[in-house]
């Protein structure tokens, strides 16, 4: 399974996973640390990952969309 990290979430988490044998990454690794979160969506999206976060903004952008 392929995950994409947001800022809110350990970079830890997305080693965890990759240990596991997950494709996981870190926005901070991508470096999109500043990166609006249309665009992190989008990157998502454009990646076929799942995005892991805690912003519950993310919820309002996919039903909008």
């Amino acid at each position: 399974m392929k995950f994409l990290a947001d800022m809110g979430i350990s970079p830890k988490t997305s080693l965890f996973l990759v240990e596991e044998g997950h494709d996981a990454v870190h926005l901070h690794e991508c470096g999109m640390d500043c990166s609006s979160d249309t665009a992190i969506l989008e990157t998502a999206r454009n990646e076929s990952r799942v995005l892991l976060t805690h912003d519950l903004d993310f919820g309002d952008l996919m039903a909008a969309s």
